[in-house]
């Protein structure tokens, strides 16, 4: 169960970087386009973090 919870984890932070990337490397963006990444980011982190703690436990 360690290793699922693990490689969920490796695979949330770099989908997680990729939109950060995204965001950053992308000057042309349209305010919607940056509300759509960071929603998306936003529940990417969420994720992230409920699975840390479901890794500490």
């Amino acid at each position: 169960m360690e290793d699922k919870i693990e490689e969920t984890l490796n695979y949330y932070t770099f989908k997680s970087n990729e939109v950060l990337n995204s965001i950053n490397s992308n000057s042309n963006l349209t305010v919607d386009e940056i509300i759509e990444k960071a929603a998306k980011l936003s529940e990417l982190e969420y994720k992230i973090t409920a699975l840390e703690v479901v890794k500490e436990n």
